[in-house]
């Protein structure tokens, strides 16, 4: 079988090259949609500057997990981050230790964006992931580089009889300098790096650590929470507003593949960073209609604020304007409020005589309902 060369095997492999020409016009997109998104923001007020930050960090957990396969519980996540930024979290259950280590590592990536990234920091952002030293049902090296004891690392997708390996990492013995190398560049600041716009580093970082998969597992996680950590210094900002990694799952199979077109080609990485820049600018769109939705939002409390309510309508109708997946019927109120089917219907009965429900056009064989904007 032909050896196929991968990228860390070339000499100054990380001599990165691209085009200026592609890549300019994306990342000024990127500033553009920054600053519209930061203007947008600025006019929310703090407690709904909290609920636009408490909800892509939520999304931000949950999807970079699912990434992985790994499908965490969002009430829980969102729990979790709510708990971390001081935010009322009654109506929510308890997360799990193992969900409160997660965001904890997600929260610390970008909070200290100031500070110089450690390889002791990889380390306890490794051993928060995995802290009971198992990777399933596999027992792994936590807090340490591999060692390759099982072999080379091999980045692989698909199930059982049908593993597709993408590329092949460096062998161990070249992670301590490798990581070396990473760390002092991703630490230094761009003045000295003939301007290097931090949107495209957080692009090079992403691709330069997911090369080098250090660990036995936990290496996309651990290559997203970098990434968060370089555009955060690109804003300027430890609050995140958007989820990069909710927009990596939308494409998953094309960021495999760019991945595995890049590791199998030479120093130039523009394919890459272009797609990079293209999925930032969608996240940043998806984080523009977020905010939309919470001043809509806050725009609907505030026309209704002479309204007498209870908490099961509070709540329902809080739920509708965030997370609500299919019809609100009259049981489905009932089962979510706990309460009887005759008080369901007066409470749905007296939103709508207020004007802050109607009932849905396309209700179909059962009377459906939803909020009246």
């Amino acid at each position: 079988m032909k050896h196929v060369t991968y990228i860390h095997e070339h000499p100054n492999w990380t001599d990165w090259q691209w085009s200026d020409k592609k890549l300019l016009p994306l990342v000024s997109q990127v500033r553009l949609l920054q600053g519209q998104l930061l203007g947008k923001l600025l006019t929310l007020g703090f407690e709904l500057n909290v609920e636009a930050q408490l909800d892509a960090v939520t999304l931000e957990v949950v999807k970079t997990s699912e990434i992985e396969g790994e499908v965490l519980k969002t009430d829980q996540v969102r729990s979790s981050v709510a708990r971390h930024l001081g935010v009322d979290d009654h109506d929510l259950p308890a997360a799990s230790r193992e969900i409160d280590a997660v965001v904890e590592m997600m929260l610390a990536a970008t909070f200290h964006f100031d500070k110089p990234l450690l390889l002791e920091d990889l380390f306890s952002w490794h051993r928060a992931l995995f802290p009971d030293g198992y990777s399933g049902l596999y027992q792994i090296n936590v807090g340490k580089l591999r060692d390759d004891s099982q072999g080379a690392m091999q980045v692989v997708s698909g199930g059982y009889g049908r593993e597709r390996v993408h590329f092949v990492a460096p062998c161990a013995d070249r992670l301590v300098d490798e990581l070396d190398r990473f760390l002092q560049w991703f630490n230094t600041p761009p003045s000295k790096q003939d301007d290097l716009d931090l949107v495209i580093k957080a692009g090079i970082a992403h691709l330069w650590f997911v090369t080098l998969h250090p660990f036995d597992d936990g290496n996309g996680r651990l290559t997203r929470a970098i990434t968060e950590r370089m555009l955060a210094k690109s804003d300027g900002s430890a609050q995140r507003f958007y989820s990069l990694s909710a927009q990596i799952l939308n494409r998953r199979n094309d960021y495999y593949k760019v991945l595995e077109r890049t590791q199998k080609g030479g120093r130039d990485i523009t394919s890459w960073l272009v797609w990079f820049l293209e999925t930032l600018i969608d996240a940043l769109i998806a984080a523009q209609a977020t905010t939309d939705r919470i001043m809509a939002k806050a725009s609907f409390w505030q026309s209704h604020r002479h309204h007498s309510l209870n908490d099961r309508q509070i709540k329902m109708l809080n739920r509708l304007m965030n997370d609500f997946y299919g019809k609100l019927t009259t049981k489905k109120w009932a089962t979510m409020t706990k309460c009887s089917i005759d008080t369901a219907l007066r409470d749905i009965n007296d939103l709508i005589a207020k004007g802050m429900l109607q009932k849905s056009v396309a209700s179909g064989r059962s009377t459906s309902y939803e909020i009246s904007l």
